[in-house]
């Protein structure tokens, strides 16, 4: 770790000691750069009592986040078991799953940015499109007598299949690497005392990937929350350049920072109890 050590005092450390210091103070730009008055903490009773948006951003994109960590586990998981069998073209199929990781993320945001912008300069914002009919969806699974809570969970989550297949790339690559590193012997022994594939899953894949599954948990939520498509992030940013400048922002950004450690530390606490170590 001394490399990440090194590198988080040379060039981290002093932006973070620095924006502690925004956020507790009036920052007003002037010619020669910016000046600060010592306010406390006004800014952070700003951004959570005044601010019209921000704890309601901050409050959607925690259970948007647990919607999105949940469907790409799940696929990721999945993914990894289908690639991890013995067919014909198995290697070329792991490349494809991993190759919106590599090529198009950077893309794909250039392109938004490209085309939001574009709708800016036109004079209205270009329309966004579902990738599914939600009211073909909606009669589909009332037609099911599915819950409406658990119809509106589905949709969403279906809309968000380009999404989600974009953000496997790594979960996958972990997931398939714990599975290979599975002791063949397991499962000879259990074919021995006549267990069922589904025993096999339960008893054996599953206790062994459970490090991996927080793993990757952790990685998917931390991943979620600094992404540049976060409307949270978005509206910090924005709060900075359009709003109420570089304090109120450094005390918006401190909050989510504490938000999100606060979610790490109850993923934490919930998977240790549920994880198997081998050893």
């Amino acid at each position: 770790i001394l490399p990440f050590v090194i590198g988080f005092i040379l060039f981290i450390l002093s932006p973070v000691i620095q924006s502690i210091i925004l956020s507790i103070n009036d920052v007003k730009i002037t010619q020669t750069g910016f000046e600060t008055i010592y306010i406390g903490f006004e800014n952070y009773h700003f951004a959570l009592r005044v601010h019209a948006d921000f704890l309601r951003e901050l409050v959607e994109v925690m259970g948007l986040m647990l919607l999105n960590v949940f469907w790409i586990i799940v696929f990721s998981f999945f993914a990894a078991l289908l690639l991890n069998q013995n067919f014909r073209g198995r290697l070329i199929f792991r490349v494809i799953f991993f190759l919106p990781v590599v090529m198009a993320a950077g893309v794909i945001l250039q392109l938004e940015v490209q085309d939001y912008m574009m709708g800016v300069i036109g004079g209205e914002v270009q329309q966004t499109y579902s990738f599914i009919n939600y009211e073909t969806l909606r009669a589909l699974l009332m037609q099911l007598q599915i819950p409406e809570v658990f119809m509106e969970n589905i949709a969403k989550a279906v809309d968000s299949i380009p999404t989600i297949v974009n953000a496997s790339g790594i979960q996958i690559l972990i997931f398939l690497a714990g599975l290979q590193s599975i002791p063949p012997s397991l499962y000879e022994a259990s074919q021995v005392e006549g267990a069922t594939a589904w025993e096999n899953f339960w008893l054996i894949t599953f206790p062994m990937v459970s490090p991996l599954i927080m793993t990757n948990v952790v990685y998917t939520v931390i991943d979620f929350f600094v992404s540049q498509s976060n409307t949270l992030v978005q509206l910090i940013r924005n709060t900075t350049f359009q709003g109420a400048g570089f304090g109120v922002s450094s005390a918006m950004s401190w909050i989510y920072f504490v938000s999100i450690c606060l979610i790490l530390g109850v993923i934490f606490l919930i998977f240790n109890r549920l994880v198997f170590y081998n050893e």
